[in-house]
């Protein structure tokens, strides 16, 4: 008994004393599954600026752009990294989707990961190329219908979240024979070759779409989310897919923030504490709002309710995967 009291002693002893000194002098790392430039990329660049001013501006944040097999590459980098606090892995639905996605994962992410706290939530807006006769979304299912076989429809890779939003948007309209998926390289890539007709269509973030779409370089058809963007200017006409009759369309690309298991509680509560300052800071929010992003701010800031959400999505996004039949090994 003696013995249990003196290591338990010497556990919050260590505890305390990581909480003390952490971070230190080492920078804390931001491992973004997707690359430079990208709409996640973003946010973590974001992020980070606003969370080194929630520590007091002594930490040092650097963001690390680990791209490749939907994010799966760069979640298991941190899954198997020090569990010390100083590789954080900045992931979207990807999270939650990839054990559907991918038969052979080299982590479990419920089991894997320390939770930290929601970041955003980020609509998906179904765009097409500006050459399309279609300007309105009935218009535009009927061409989809009209010309089964002839169009293609592009995604930054697999698992990404454009990847996701059109997979479960051909299984609603039950065509998923009637279009040639094109996968890209990144949300650039993908963005580019629509822009410039070489793709027919895509469903991106609206972090990625809105300056395309204010622009006239894309035709914009839909949203995914339940409810009209009533307050995006942009986007506030814009239809939902289940008011188009998509019944139970409701798509929002999250973002949430993740340690590797085993870093200690204490570190935990000082980065979550972080954080929540962070999404509480009116610059790192007007930047968010500039992207067509939501910050969150209800109790999916809390570890807890963070990991209770993301079991949900893994329910959720499961079986509609499986229906698409799209896998990886």
């Amino acid at each position: 008994m003696k013995r249990l009291l003196v290591l338990a002693a010497a556990a919050v002893s260590l505890f305390s004393a990581n909480a003390q000194t952490f971070p230190g002098t080492k920078p804390i790392s931001f491992v973004v599954p997707f690359a430079a430039g990208g709409p996640t990329d973003r946010v973590a660049r974001d992020l980070a600026e606003a969370m080194r001013k929630s520590m007091g501006g002594g930490a040092n944040f650097v963001v690390e752009n680990v791209n490749g097999a939907g994010g799966t590459i760069a979640a298991t980098k941190v899954a198997k990294s020090a569990p010390d606090g100083h590789t954080l892995l900045l992931h979207h639905i990807g999270m939650a989707s990839a054990p559907a996605l991918y038969r052979k994962l080299q982590y479990k992410p419920l089991d894997d990961f320390e939770y930290l706290g929601m970041i955003n939530e980020v609509p998906m807006t179904l765009i097409g190329k500006p050459q399309l006769v279609a300007n309105n979304y009935r218009d535009f299912e009927n061409y989809i219908r009209a010309n089964a076989g002839k169009l293609n429809i592009a995604h930054a890779g697999l698992g990404s979240a454009s990847h996701l939003c059109g997979l479960m948007w051909q299984s609603a309209i039950n065509a998923k024979d009637a279009m040639t998926t094109i996968p890209f390289g990144g949300t650039a890539p993908a963005m580019n070759a629509l822009v410039g007709g070489q793709v027919d269509l895509m469903c991106d973030q609206t972090t990625n779409t809105s300056g395309q779409i204010e622009a006239g370089r894309v035709k914009v058809f839909a949203v995914t989310t339940a409810k009209p963007l009533s307050s995006n200017k942009l986007l506030k006409d814009v239809p939902t897919l289940q008011e188009m009759g998509l019944k139970g369309f409701d798509l929002t690309i999250w973002h949430g923030l993740y340690a590797p298991k085993g870093t200690p509680p204490a570190v935990l509560a000082q980065i979550n504490a972080a954080l929540k300052l962070a999404l509480k800071d009116p610059e790192f929010i007007k930047k968010q709002e500039g992207l067509g992003a939501v910050v969150v701010a209800d109790k999916r800031v809390e570890p807890a309710m963070h990991k209770a959400f993301v079991a949900s999505e893994l329910s959720k996004l499961k079986p509609v995967i499986e229906a698409a039949g799209k896998f990886a090994d």
